[in-house]
């Protein structure tokens, strides 16, 4: 009986965030863009998974308009029933590393070949995996225990990919390409990060430790065991920055780039030449900032215009209309040809009487012809 509970409960969960998760979408979104990389991640332990039904969220280094780069410390989250977890991540394309938000969806997707830990290697996700309506813990690279959860197994995982980068592409970045199934998994029904992880991303804009400018790359709350909980019982520190932190030669806001405007991206759009926006405007981008974008520039967790197409483009309005102009009345039968005045016609010149001319009379000395 209390089993079935239960799977009333996981199942009236997953209904609820499916149907009120407005950023539904079936490509992955670009939401901002910024002329510097992120810094390394920080090295850091996995804190122990609080139950069953959590699922680990990495952490990642996310902007602020304001302030740069700072760190979103990784996190065990519940998850929707039957659903994984994709990351976000940066992509660098044409001169600039664009973000390409996380999401969840019924595969893993592609996240830049970046190694996150903790089960993401760079392609997939090693970390557990769904059995109908329950999750079971890879216990060789999560960090679970028995007492708390039962539905464990063993599987060795094999990791090349062992550096600490944070970026796809561009110099000193990861060199992957998506694989057949990231593509495929790219036009799969996607769903925004829940409440909590927009809520735990904000609570960490929030912390000036958090901010690279102040940790260097090695933050003091690199993960938390649950969402927005920052407390001491619950917070992990880095161990180590993942490699030698460089202050950015320009401030964050002549970083900062355009917004990405529609949901255009696929997974290999961070290796495409980055198209400033006509915008639309993350994320909707799905993370989310606590001092909001510039002036006069689209915010990254706004909603995103849909792609404009000439079939159902509409009107435009215009702020003035022009000036209107009557268009001409016309009769239902041809106008009649216009009425033409007769030609003047001055009275006929009377010539003057034709007078004969005077008789001349002959020279003298010939003789006179009669008529």
């Amino acid at each position: 009986m209390n089993r079935n509970r239960a799977a009333l409960r996981w199942l009236l969960l997953a209904i609820i965030i499916l149907s009120f998760s407005g950023a539904s979408f079936s490509q992955i979104a670009v939401g901002i863009s910024v002329r510097i990389g992120p810094p390394p991640l920080p090295v850091y332990a996995q804190p122990i998974c609080p139950g069953p039904g959590y699922f680990w969220t990495p952490g990642y280094w996310a902007w602020n308009d304001d302030d740069g780069y700072y760190w979103v410390p990784g996190t065990w989250v519940v998850a929707p029933v039957g659903m994984l977890w994709t990351p976000g991540y940066w992509g660098w394309g044409g001169g600039l590393y664009a973000w390409h938000a996380g999401y969840w969806g019924p595969h893993i997707g592609f996240y830049g070949g970046i190694n996150y830990g903790f089960g993401y290697t760079g392609v997939g996700f090693v970390g557990g995996e769904w059995r109908g309506r329950d999750f079971y813990y890879n216990r060789s690279v999560t960090n679970v225990s028995v007492t708390n959860v039962t539905r464990v197994y063993n599987r060795t995982v094999v990791v090349n990919n062992t550096r600490n980068v944070s970026y796809n592409g561009g110099s000193g970045g990861i060199e992957a390409r998506p694989t057949r199934q990231e593509e495929l998994a790219v036009h799969e029904r996607h769903i925004a990060p829940i409440a909590t992880q927009s809520e735990h991303e904000r609570l960490a804009s929030q912390n000036r430790q958090n901010f690279a400018s102040e940790n260097h790359g090695r933050p003091a709350i690199a993960a938390t065991s649950r969402p927005g909980d920052f407390s001491a019982r619950s917070a992990v520190p880095a161990r180590a920055a993942g490699g030698e932190y460089h202050a950015p030669a320009m401030s964050p806001k002549q970083a900062r780039g355009p917004s990405s405007p529609a949901n255009r991206t696929n997974s290999n759009a961070g290796f495409r030449p980055f198209t400033p926006p006509s915008k639309s405007g993350g994320s909707s981008v799905n993370t989310t900032h606590a001092n909001g974008s510039r002036p006069n520039e689209a915010h990254p967790n706004q909603a995103r215009p849909a792609e404009i197409h000439p079939q159902n483009q509409p009107k435009v309005t215009h702020s003035a209309p022009p000036t209107r102009q009557s268009a001409p009345r016309q009769n239902s039968r041809p106008p009649s040809p216009p009425r033409q005045s007769a030609p003047r016609q001055n009275p006929p010149r009377q010539s003057p009487p034709r007078q004969s001319p005077p008789r001349q009379s002959p020279p003298k000395g010939e003789p006179h012809k009669g008529i």
